[in-house]
């Protein structure tokens, strides 16, 4: 029996999740809704691991015993944040759940292949923050996913902040401002006056800033202002499509593009716009609907890391797949 261990670790919260090698579609799942710290020097091992090790044990007790044959951590900044993961989750993990083979992952790779599977094409993640890769199979390109003080440009928190300092305009009398915007402001979140003392003291800003994104689609088909920040959206994900295309306009079958995320479930008002951006922006791009999320993603990467089946390219901080503890 080969067991394989998938883990996704975002802006939301860790999941984890344990199925059987061919049988990835009956995972059992694990769900904190705690985001895993990161610090000045990087996404936190430890807090990392005194979450996923316990979900992990009880998902493996209730299967009967026995450790996964291996796991592959999807994690959003790990690219940039993870090198404390890559030199402390090996080992750790060797230790603490016999693990031999180990993937490490930026949250997009595993995005990717939920969506794509093993197969060429470009994925555009846009949840709390937004990252686009893609893949000839042959090496990675990446654009965004900088974080939300530096990018993330159309993510959920950055339609949730545009949403909200355009109901601070409202608020204010400056231009730009949002009378409907700032309603739901007030209703999500209180007093104007009280937002940044809610807001910049906490751990979880990208978190807060994303959960307006909802009140700021629910806005668009009667506000101008809020219909204007999705259309922005739209076209920073398209610009982040067209950046890591792997196919050239003249490539036959264009290349494969799908769109995964939590604000792809915004609906329409993000949608109907996103869609003319890419056809505009990436007209050698055949948009598909992503076969699944980043948590199967993962399931689907440690399997093939168990089974010697890795077709995606390696790469130090995208994909780096490490054995027996060490790399």
């Amino acid at each position: 029996m080969i067991r394989v261990l998938g883990v996704d670790s975002g802006g939301s919260g860790l999941r984890v999740a344990l199925a059987e090698a061919g049988a990835l579609e009956k995972a059992a799942i694990s769900v904190s809704a705690e985001p895993v710290r990161t610090g000045s020097d990087g996404i936190d091992a430890g807090h990392m691991l005194e979450q996923l090790v316990p979900m992990a044990r009880a998902l493996l007790e209730r299967a009967g015993g026995g450790g996964p044959t291996a796991v592959v951590i999807g994690a959003a900044g790990m690219a940039t944040l993870g090198g404390r993961l890559r030199a402390e989750l090996p080992a750790a993990l060797a230790a603490s759940l016999g693990v031999r083979r180990l993937g490490l992952a930026a949250d997009a790779v595993t995005a990717y292949a939920g969506a794509l599977g093993q197969r060429p094409g470009a994925v555009v993640a846009a949840g709390t923050g937004m990252i686009a890769v893609g893949t000839d199979l042959a090496s990675w390109r990446r654009a965004d996913g900088w974080g939300h003080l530096l990018g993330d440009c159309g993510g959920g928190a950055w339609i949730g902040r545009a949403g909200l300092e355009a109901a601070l305009r409202a608020h204010d009398g400056r231009r730009g401002g949002s009378r409907a915007l700032l309603a739901r402001m007030e209703a999500a979140f209180g007093p104007a006056a009280e937002l940044p003392g809610l807001l910049y003291p906490r751990a979880d800003r990208p978190a807060m800033l994303a959960s307006f994104a909802p009140e700021v689609a629910a806005c668009a088909d009667h506000d101008p202002v809020a219909a204007g920040v999705l259309a922005r959206a739209a076209e920073h994900i398209a610009e982040a499509a067209a950046a890591v295309c792997p196919a050239g306009p003249d490539t036959p079958g264009g290349c494969e593009v799908a769109v995964t995320g939590g604000a792809a479930k915004l609906g329409d008002p993000l949608l109907v716009p996103l869609r003319a951006e890419l056809a505009h922006q990436v007209p050698q791009a055949r948009v598909v609907p992503p076969a699944g999320d980043p948590l199967s993603g993962a399931l689907l990467l440690a399997e093939a890391v168990a089974t010697g089946g890795l077709l995606l390219p390696p790469h130090p901080a995208m994909l780096n797949v490490v054995t027996d503890g060490a790399a």
